[in-house]
Protein backbone atom coordinates (compact mmCIF):
# COMPACT_ATOMS: atom_id res chain seq x y z
CA UNK A 1 0.00 0.00 0.00
CA UNK A 2 1.31 3.44 -0.97
CA UNK A 3 0.22 7.01 -0.33
CA UNK A 4 -1.18 8.37 -3.59
CA UNK A 5 -2.52 11.84 -2.80
CA UNK A 6 -2.54 14.47 -0.03
CA UNK A 7 -5.03 17.37 -0.01
CA UNK A 8 -5.71 20.21 2.42
CA UNK A 9 -8.95 22.11 3.03
CA UNK A 10 -9.51 25.39 4.86
CA UNK A 11 -12.82 25.20 6.71
CA UNK A 12 -14.61 27.85 8.79
CA UNK A 13 -14.57 28.89 11.51
CA UNK A 14 -10.74 28.61 11.76
CA UNK A 15 -9.78 25.02 10.97
CA UNK A 16 -7.90 23.05 8.33
CA UNK A 17 -8.26 19.41 7.36
CA UNK A 18 -5.82 17.15 5.55
CA UNK A 19 -6.95 14.15 3.51
CA UNK A 20 -4.44 11.37 2.83
CA UNK A 21 -5.48 8.78 0.25
CA UNK A 22 -3.77 5.51 -0.61
CA UNK A 23 -3.68 3.83 -4.01
CA UNK A 24 -6.03 1.20 -2.58
CA UNK A 25 -8.63 3.84 -1.71
CA UNK A 26 -8.13 3.93 2.06
CA UNK A 27 -8.53 7.54 3.26
CA UNK A 28 -7.24 9.06 6.47
CA UNK A 29 -8.12 12.47 7.89
CA UNK A 30 -6.10 14.82 10.05
CA UNK A 31 -6.37 18.37 11.35
CA UNK A 32 -3.16 20.40 10.96
CA UNK A 33 -3.65 24.03 11.88
CA UNK A 34 -2.31 26.89 13.93
CA UNK A 35 -5.28 29.09 14.75
CA UNK A 36 -4.70 32.37 12.96
CA UNK A 37 -1.80 30.98 10.93
CA UNK A 38 -3.50 28.31 8.82
CA UNK A 39 -1.93 29.38 5.52
CA UNK A 40 1.73 28.74 6.50
CA UNK A 41 0.74 25.37 7.97
CA UNK A 42 -0.91 24.50 4.66
CA UNK A 43 2.35 25.30 2.89
CA UNK A 44 4.29 23.15 5.38
CA UNK A 45 1.96 20.21 4.73
CA UNK A 46 2.66 20.54 1.00
CA UNK A 47 6.41 20.39 1.66
CA UNK A 48 6.10 17.35 3.94
CA UNK A 49 3.88 15.63 1.36
CA UNK A 50 6.95 15.40 -0.87
CA UNK A 51 8.29 12.81 1.56
CA UNK A 52 5.05 10.91 2.08
CA UNK A 53 3.61 10.45 -1.42
CA UNK A 54 4.65 7.06 -2.74
CA UNK A 55 5.52 5.73 0.72
CA UNK A 56 3.93 3.01 2.86
CA UNK A 57 1.44 4.81 5.17
CA UNK A 58 1.74 2.15 7.87
CA UNK A 59 5.34 3.11 8.77
CA UNK A 60 4.07 5.89 11.01
CA UNK A 61 7.00 6.18 13.40
CA UNK A 62 9.56 6.30 10.60
CA UNK A 63 7.56 9.01 8.84
CA UNK A 64 7.27 10.97 12.10
CA UNK A 65 11.04 10.83 12.59
CA UNK A 66 11.76 12.00 9.05
CA UNK A 67 9.13 14.77 9.10
CA UNK A 68 10.35 16.17 12.42
CA UNK A 69 14.11 15.60 12.03
CA UNK A 70 14.72 15.39 8.28
CA UNK A 71 15.31 19.11 7.92
CA UNK A 72 18.31 21.02 9.24
CA UNK A 73 15.95 23.53 10.92
CA UNK A 74 13.42 21.85 13.16
CA UNK A 75 10.47 22.52 15.40
CA UNK A 76 8.16 25.45 15.93
CA UNK A 77 4.37 25.60 15.82
CA UNK A 78 3.96 25.63 12.04
CA UNK A 79 6.06 22.57 11.28
CA UNK A 80 4.90 20.69 14.39
CA UNK A 81 1.24 21.30 13.48
CA UNK A 82 1.77 20.14 9.90
CA UNK A 83 3.37 16.95 11.22
CA UNK A 84 0.53 16.56 13.74
CA UNK A 85 -2.23 16.56 11.15
CA UNK A 86 -0.41 14.15 8.86
CA UNK A 87 0.34 11.87 11.80
CA UNK A 88 -3.37 11.78 12.70
CA UNK A 89 -4.26 10.86 9.14
CA UNK A 90 -1.69 8.05 9.04
CA UNK A 91 -3.07 6.57 12.28
CA UNK A 92 -6.57 6.84 10.78
CA UNK A 93 -5.40 4.86 7.75
CA UNK A 94 -3.70 2.26 9.92
CA UNK A 95 -6.80 1.70 12.02
CA UNK A 96 -9.02 1.42 8.96
CA UNK A 97 -6.56 -0.98 7.31
CA UNK A 98 -6.69 -3.35 10.28
CA UNK A 99 -10.34 -2.71 11.10
CA UNK A 100 -9.51 -1.45 14.59
CA UNK A 101 -9.89 1.81 16.49
CA UNK A 102 -6.59 3.57 17.06
CA UNK A 103 -6.86 3.09 20.82
CA UNK A 104 -6.61 -0.68 20.28
CA UNK A 105 -3.41 -0.17 18.29
CA UNK A 106 -2.02 1.93 21.16
CA UNK A 107 -2.44 -0.87 23.70
CA UNK A 108 -6.15 -0.96 24.32
CA UNK A 109 -8.54 1.17 26.38
CA UNK A 110 -8.19 1.83 30.08
CA UNK A 111 -11.60 3.55 30.42
CA UNK A 112 -15.05 3.42 28.90
CA UNK A 113 -15.86 7.12 28.79
CA UNK A 114 -14.08 10.45 28.52
CA UNK A 115 -15.14 13.30 30.79
CA UNK A 116 -15.22 16.61 28.91
CA UNK A 117 -15.75 20.21 29.83
CA UNK A 118 -17.69 22.94 28.05
CA UNK A 119 -16.52 26.49 27.45
CA UNK A 120 -18.49 29.40 28.92
CA UNK A 121 -16.42 32.33 27.66
CA UNK A 122 -15.80 34.53 30.69
CA UNK A 123 -14.39 37.61 29.01
CA UNK A 124 -17.46 39.42 30.36
CA UNK A 125 -18.20 38.51 34.01
CA UNK A 126 -21.87 39.45 33.66
CA UNK A 127 -22.41 36.53 31.26
CA UNK A 128 -20.95 33.83 33.50
CA UNK A 129 -24.02 32.83 35.52
CA UNK A 130 -26.31 32.20 32.56
CA UNK A 131 -23.59 30.49 30.55
CA UNK A 132 -22.66 28.09 33.37
CA UNK A 133 -26.33 27.34 34.05
CA UNK A 134 -26.83 26.44 30.39
CA UNK A 135 -23.98 23.90 30.47
CA UNK A 136 -25.24 22.36 33.71
CA UNK A 137 -28.65 21.94 32.09
CA UNK A 138 -26.90 20.30 29.11
CA UNK A 139 -25.48 17.69 31.47
CA UNK A 140 -21.87 18.81 31.79
CA UNK A 141 -20.12 18.29 35.10
CA UNK A 142 -17.28 20.71 34.35
CA UNK A 143 -16.84 24.04 32.58
CA UNK A 144 -13.93 26.32 31.75
CA UNK A 145 -13.84 30.07 31.32
CA UNK A 146 -11.37 32.89 30.88
CA UNK A 147 -10.38 34.37 34.22
CA UNK A 148 -10.28 37.90 32.84
CA UNK A 149 -10.46 40.08 29.81
CA UNK A 150 -7.60 42.45 29.14
CA UNK A 151 -5.62 42.87 32.37
CA UNK A 152 -3.07 45.56 33.15
CA UNK A 153 0.44 44.35 34.14
CA UNK A 154 -0.20 45.28 37.79
CA UNK A 155 -3.93 44.74 38.19
CA UNK A 156 -6.21 47.28 39.81
CA UNK A 157 -8.43 46.23 42.67
CA UNK A 158 -11.38 46.34 40.27
CA UNK A 159 -9.66 43.89 37.91
CA UNK A 160 -8.84 41.55 40.79
CA UNK A 161 -12.41 41.65 42.07
CA UNK A 162 -13.79 40.95 38.58
CA UNK A 163 -11.65 37.81 38.37
CA UNK A 164 -12.77 36.65 41.81
CA UNK A 165 -16.40 37.37 40.94
CA UNK A 166 -16.20 35.02 37.96
CA UNK A 167 -14.93 32.23 40.20
CA UNK A 168 -17.48 32.95 42.93
CA UNK A 169 -20.35 32.95 40.44
CA UNK A 170 -19.26 29.69 38.83
CA UNK A 171 -18.94 27.98 42.20
CA UNK A 172 -22.39 29.20 43.29
CA UNK A 173 -23.99 27.71 40.18
CA UNK A 174 -22.00 24.48 40.12
CA UNK A 175 -22.09 23.67 43.82
CA UNK A 176 -19.45 21.43 45.31
CA UNK A 177 -20.14 18.39 43.13
CA UNK A 178 -19.15 19.95 39.79
CA UNK A 179 -15.94 21.60 38.59
CA UNK A 180 -14.78 24.73 36.87
CA UNK A 181 -11.36 25.65 35.52
CA UNK A 182 -9.99 29.15 35.01
CA UNK A 183 -7.92 30.00 31.95
CA UNK A 184 -5.53 32.90 32.53
CA UNK A 185 -4.80 32.67 28.77
CA UNK A 186 -1.37 34.24 29.16
CA UNK A 187 -3.13 37.58 29.79
CA UNK A 188 -1.91 37.70 33.37
CA UNK A 189 1.58 38.85 34.33
CA UNK A 190 3.63 36.78 36.81
CA UNK A 191 3.02 39.45 39.46
CA UNK A 192 -0.74 39.35 38.91
CA UNK A 193 -0.73 35.54 38.96
CA UNK A 194 1.06 35.48 42.33
CA UNK A 195 -1.56 37.88 43.67
CA UNK A 196 -4.59 36.06 42.26
CA UNK A 197 -3.83 32.41 42.98
CA UNK A 198 -4.06 32.60 46.79
CA UNK A 199 -7.26 34.67 46.53
CA UNK A 200 -8.88 32.11 44.21
CA UNK A 201 -8.14 29.13 46.44
CA UNK A 202 -11.40 29.32 48.42
CA UNK A 203 -13.38 28.66 45.22
CA UNK A 204 -11.40 25.46 44.54
CA UNK A 205 -10.95 25.57 40.74
CA UNK A 206 -10.18 22.22 39.13
CA UNK A 207 -7.07 23.95 37.80
CA UNK A 208 -5.79 27.34 36.70
CA UNK A 209 -4.55 27.25 33.11
CA UNK A 210 -1.62 29.09 31.58
CA UNK A 211 -1.06 31.44 34.53
CA UNK A 212 1.91 32.89 32.65
CA UNK A 213 3.12 32.80 29.06
CA UNK A 214 5.40 29.98 28.01
CA UNK A 215 8.34 32.38 27.73
CA UNK A 216 8.00 33.04 31.48
CA UNK A 217 8.60 29.42 32.43
CA UNK A 218 11.12 30.54 35.07
CA UNK A 219 8.14 31.92 37.06
CA UNK A 220 6.29 28.60 37.21
CA UNK A 221 7.96 27.14 40.34
CA UNK A 222 6.96 30.22 42.38
CA UNK A 223 3.39 29.97 41.10
CA UNK A 224 3.17 26.27 41.94
CA UNK A 225 4.14 27.20 45.50
CA UNK A 226 1.86 30.25 45.66
CA UNK A 227 -1.33 28.30 46.42
CA UNK A 228 -2.85 24.83 46.53
CA UNK A 229 -4.63 25.26 43.17
CA UNK A 230 -3.32 22.80 40.55
CA UNK A 231 -1.47 24.57 37.73
CA UNK A 232 -2.07 23.56 34.10
CA UNK A 233 -0.27 24.63 30.93
CA UNK A 234 1.06 23.40 27.61
CA UNK A 235 -1.09 24.47 24.68
CA UNK A 236 1.87 26.52 23.36
CA UNK A 237 4.43 23.74 23.84
CA UNK A 238 5.11 21.37 20.99
CA UNK A 239 7.51 18.59 22.06
CA UNK A 240 8.03 16.36 25.06
CA UNK A 241 11.33 18.17 25.68
CA UNK A 242 9.46 21.45 26.20
CA UNK A 243 7.21 19.79 28.78
CA UNK A 244 10.12 18.62 30.92
CA UNK A 245 10.79 21.96 32.65
CA UNK A 246 7.17 22.61 33.75
CA UNK A 247 6.83 19.04 34.97
CA UNK A 248 10.02 19.40 36.98
CA UNK A 249 8.58 22.64 38.38
CA UNK A 250 5.56 20.76 39.73
CA UNK A 251 2.82 21.51 37.19
CA UNK A 252 -0.11 19.19 37.93
CA UNK A 253 -1.78 19.12 34.51
CA UNK A 254 -0.23 19.31 31.04
CA UNK A 255 -2.28 20.37 28.03
CA UNK A 256 -0.63 19.37 24.76
CA UNK A 257 -2.72 19.94 21.64
CA UNK A 258 -2.91 16.95 19.30
CA UNK A 259 -2.99 19.32 16.30
CA UNK A 260 0.08 21.27 17.45
CA UNK A 261 2.27 18.92 19.46
CA UNK A 262 3.24 16.35 16.83
CA UNK A 263 -0.02 14.41 16.66
CA UNK A 264 -0.95 11.10 18.25
CA UNK A 265 2.63 9.84 18.18
CA UNK A 266 4.01 12.67 20.29
CA UNK A 267 0.95 13.22 22.49
CA UNK A 268 1.19 9.71 23.92
CA UNK A 269 4.88 10.24 24.68
CA UNK A 270 4.11 13.52 26.45
CA UNK A 271 1.48 11.67 28.49
CA UNK A 272 4.01 9.01 29.46
CA UNK A 273 6.49 11.69 30.52
CA UNK A 274 3.81 13.40 32.63
CA UNK A 275 2.97 10.09 34.29
CA UNK A 276 6.56 9.85 35.52
CA UNK A 277 6.00 13.11 37.43
CA UNK A 278 2.58 12.20 38.81
CA UNK A 279 0.93 14.72 36.48
CA UNK A 280 -2.20 14.31 34.36
CA UNK A 281 -3.06 15.36 30.82
CA UNK A 282 -6.05 17.45 29.79
CA UNK A 283 -5.54 17.80 26.03
CA UNK A 284 -6.09 21.24 24.55
CA UNK A 285 -8.65 21.03 21.73
CA UNK A 286 -10.71 24.09 20.78
CA UNK A 287 -10.69 22.76 17.21
CA UNK A 288 -12.69 20.56 14.86
CA UNK A 289 -13.96 16.97 14.72
CA UNK A 290 -10.76 15.23 13.61
CA UNK A 291 -8.66 16.84 16.33
CA UNK A 292 -11.26 15.87 18.95
CA UNK A 293 -11.56 12.31 17.63
CA UNK A 294 -7.77 11.91 17.66
CA UNK A 295 -7.54 13.31 21.20
CA UNK A 296 -10.13 10.80 22.37
CA UNK A 297 -8.18 7.87 20.92
CA UNK A 298 -5.19 8.85 23.05
CA UNK A 299 -7.33 9.58 26.11
CA UNK A 300 -8.97 6.16 26.03
CA UNK A 301 -5.58 4.48 26.32
CA UNK A 302 -3.85 6.91 28.71
CA UNK A 303 -3.92 6.05 32.45
CA UNK A 304 -3.15 9.61 33.60
CA UNK A 305 -5.82 11.33 31.52
CA UNK A 306 -7.89 13.91 33.44
CA UNK A 307 -10.46 15.71 31.25
CA UNK A 308 -10.96 16.65 27.60
CA UNK A 309 -11.48 20.08 26.08
CA UNK A 310 -13.94 20.26 23.16
CA UNK A 311 -15.26 23.09 21.01
CA UNK A 312 -18.97 22.41 20.53
CA UNK A 313 -20.63 25.73 21.26
CA UNK A 314 -17.36 27.52 22.02
CA UNK A 315 -17.46 31.29 21.59
CA UNK A 316 -14.81 31.20 18.84
CA UNK A 317 -17.06 29.21 16.51
CA UNK A 318 -18.74 31.49 13.98
CA UNK A 319 -20.01 30.46 10.53
CA UNK A 320 -19.57 26.76 11.33
CA UNK A 321 -19.66 24.21 14.14
CA UNK A 322 -17.79 20.97 14.81
CA UNK A 323 -20.79 18.80 13.92
CA UNK A 324 -21.22 20.51 10.53
CA UNK A 325 -18.37 18.44 9.10
CA UNK A 326 -19.33 14.95 10.28
CA UNK A 327 -21.66 12.54 8.50
CA UNK A 328 -22.54 10.69 11.71
CA UNK A 329 -22.82 12.65 14.95
CA UNK A 330 -23.14 9.64 17.26
CA UNK A 331 -19.44 9.55 18.34
CA UNK A 332 -19.86 13.12 19.60
CA UNK A 333 -23.03 12.54 21.62
CA UNK A 334 -22.49 13.49 25.25
CA UNK A 335 -23.84 11.28 28.01
CA UNK A 336 -23.68 12.93 31.41
CA UNK A 337 -20.96 15.27 30.20
CA UNK A 338 -18.85 12.41 28.82
CA UNK A 339 -18.10 10.88 25.42
CA UNK A 340 -18.43 7.12 25.18
CA UNK A 341 -15.87 4.72 23.76
CA UNK A 342 -16.67 3.19 20.38
CA UNK A 343 -15.03 0.46 18.32
CA UNK A 344 -15.24 2.29 15.01
CA UNK A 345 -12.03 1.81 13.02
CA UNK A 346 -9.34 4.44 12.74
CA UNK A 347 -10.06 7.71 14.52
CA UNK A 348 -13.72 6.77 14.74
CA UNK A 349 -15.01 9.87 12.95
CA UNK A 350 -16.96 9.82 9.68
CA UNK A 351 -16.05 13.06 7.91
CA UNK A 352 -18.59 14.58 5.50
CA UNK A 353 -16.19 15.04 2.61
CA UNK A 354 -18.68 16.99 0.51
CA UNK A 355 -19.18 19.49 3.35
CA UNK A 356 -15.42 19.88 3.78
CA UNK A 357 -14.84 20.44 0.06
CA UNK A 358 -17.67 22.96 -0.07
CA UNK A 359 -16.25 24.80 2.95
CA UNK A 360 -12.85 25.03 1.28
CA UNK A 361 -14.35 26.95 -1.64
CA UNK A 362 -15.06 29.74 0.87
CA UNK A 363 -12.08 29.12 3.11
CA UNK A 364 -11.29 31.50 5.95
CA UNK A 365 -8.66 33.95 7.08
CA UNK A 366 -9.29 33.85 10.83
CA UNK A 367 -6.99 35.98 12.97
CA UNK A 368 -7.04 36.40 16.70
CA UNK A 369 -7.90 39.87 18.01
CA UNK A 370 -5.14 42.36 18.77
CA UNK A 371 -5.78 44.05 22.12
CA UNK A 372 -4.34 47.33 23.36
CA UNK A 373 -4.25 49.16 26.65
CA UNK A 374 -5.83 52.58 27.04
CA UNK A 375 -2.47 54.21 26.28
CA UNK A 376 -2.32 52.44 22.91
CA UNK A 377 0.35 49.86 23.79
CA UNK A 378 0.00 46.17 23.02
CA UNK A 379 -1.93 43.93 25.43
CA UNK A 380 -1.97 40.11 25.50
CA UNK A 381 -5.10 38.52 24.10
Amino acid sequence: MKIARIETFLAPPRWMFVRVETGEGVVGWGEPVVEGRAEPVRAAVEVLAEHLVGQDPLRIEDHWQVMTKGGFYRGGPVLSSAVAGLDQALWDIKGKTYGQPVHQLLGGPVRERIRAYAWVGGDEPSEVRDAVNAQVEAGFTAVKMNASGRMTPLATREEVRACLLRAETAREVLGDERDFALDFHGRVSPANARRLLPLLAEYAPLFVEEPVLSEHMHAVPDLVNASNIPIALGERLFTRREFLAPLQAGVAVVQPDISHAGGISELRRIAALAEMYGAHIAPHCPLGPVALAASLQVAFTTPNFLIQEQSIGIHYNKDAELLDYVADREPFRFVGGSLLRTERPGLGVDIDEAAVRAADTKGHSWRNPVWRYEDGSFAEW
